[in-house]
């Protein structure tokens, strides 16, 4: 299982969001991306797209990891989150 945590933090814009991304294998033999995202602190919204192989799976995970980190989205080490 691969997970991503990003986040994005505007204290001028009162802005403190989170976006996670989890490539995991689902019980039918095929692979999901898993992605929540919302304000930091509070429940988030979670979105699941299914996939034949963990490659295709990985592929997508890696083009929104990619489109959230142009829009101003930062990575930080899962260790530091106790993950």
């Amino acid at each position: 299982m691969n997970r991503v945590y990003l986040e994005k933090i505007d204290g001028s814009r009162h802005m403190r969001r989170f976006y996670a991304i989890t490539v995991t294998p689902t019980l039918f033999r095929q692979w999901a991306v898993v992605r929540e995202w919302g304000r930091i602190g509070s429940p988030g919204t979670v979105r699941e797209e299914w996939f034949d192989t963990e490659a295709q799976a990985q592929e997508a995970a890696d083009r929104v990891k990619a489109k959230k980190e142009k829009r101003g989205y930062c990575g930080r080490k899962e260790e530091a989150l106790g993950l």
